[in-house]
């Protein structure tokens, strides 16, 4: 499926664009990042070799690898210049009227031939492929923040997306040793964000009604569900537990369970008061004084670990490693 597929465009050079574009570029591709913004692009060939720079330090990959990725990728401001993409993965802002006009434009310059991807965390596949040029080619492909650590890919379908694009995205994320899970019908949020909220509904809910502190609930899940769920899944946690047991609990704990529609007051405060966690230096807790610098080299430091442990190094395993 991905023999015809030489050069991949990665649109929106942010922090997601740009470590997508390392793994595009460490599998073979010849690949180019493109951006309507010049200090984006700078920035993200400075975030390239900041990245580049810590494999190396660490002996994840050899100064030799590292130069072939930097030489595999390209930068551009010109979208004319998709006239050469044989696959596009959109990573622009979260808006849908830009996302439209971007596709309108840039599916216009395409090849026919050539596979269309969005990686938006939410919007509507089906109303943004209404401004693509043949949209039987276009899907979702959501990956995971950092992308080059977590190997999830979210594949997910259009009204229109024909059977041929969705298996071209799942065998192109497993070329690049991920994990591809597939919706066959879009839904709000996708899977992820899905299953995401509904976690932290039922936390916030927790700490307004005084059950338990936030920093409490989230060493719940880093000493006890996450390992649970790092390794199983929600369907064989229960099978391993006795759905006679299961069903017991939930016959009375759906019940009890936050079902509310609104924003909990403990999120909207924050964004009201432009409160936006790590990014902002504040949110649910205090990321002053190099402690946002710390929390992301924190992350990253323990999902290598945990992805190690679990997957084998994601830099040099196949899906059959895992």
């Amino acid at each position: 499926m991905l023999e015809n597929i030489k050069n991949v465009f990665i649109a929106g050079a942010g922090v997601m664009g740009s470590s997508m574009a390392q793994l595009f570029a460490k599998y073979g591709f010849q690949v180019a990042v493109y951006d309507v913004s010049e200090q984006a692009v700078v920035k993200s060939r400075e975030l390239t070799e900041v990245n580049l720079g810590a494999a190396v330090e660490t002996g994840r990959m050899s100064a030799q690898e590292a130069q072939t990725i930097r030489s595999g990728i390209e930068y551009t401001q010109d979208p004319q210049d998709f006239a050469r993409a044989d696959y596009v993965v959109e990573a622009i802002i979260e808006n849908m009227e830009i996302k439209k006009q971007f596709w309108s434009q840039i599916s216009a310059i395409v090849p026919p031939a050539a596979i269309l991807t969005s990686n938006t965390s939410g919007l509507s596949l089906t109303e943004m492929a209404q401004a693509v040029q043949l949209p039987e080619r276009f899907c979702g492909m959501h990956w995971l923040n950092p992308p080059h650590i977590c190997p999830l890919i979210e594949v997910i379908r259009a009204e229109k997306t024909d059977e041929q694009t969705l298996e071209t995205v799942r065998a192109m994320a497993q070329a690049i040793h991920h994990f591809p899970v597939t919706l066959n019908r879009e839904v709000p949020g996708f899977l992820i964000n899905r299953f995401q909220f509904a976690i932290l509904r039922e936390a916030m809910s927790l700490v307004e009604a005084g059950v338990a502190s936030m920093e409490d609930i989230d060493n719940v899940f880093k000493y006890g569900l996450g390992l649970r769920y790092a390794c199983l899944g929600p369907f064989e946690i229960a099978d391993l537990g006795g759905l006679d047991t299961f069903y017991k609990i939930a016959s009375y704990l759906f019940a009890d369970l936050s079902n509310t529609g609104e924003v909990h007051a403990l999120l909207s405060d924050h964004y009201h008061n432009n409160e936006f966690g790590v990014k902002s230096g504040k949110g649910y807790y205090d990321y002053a004084d190099g402690r946002d610098k710390e929390m992301i080299a924190y992350r990253d430091k323990m999902f290598l670990k945990v992805s190690d442990c679990l997957y084998g190094d994601l830099n040099g395993a196949g899906e059959g490693d895992h």
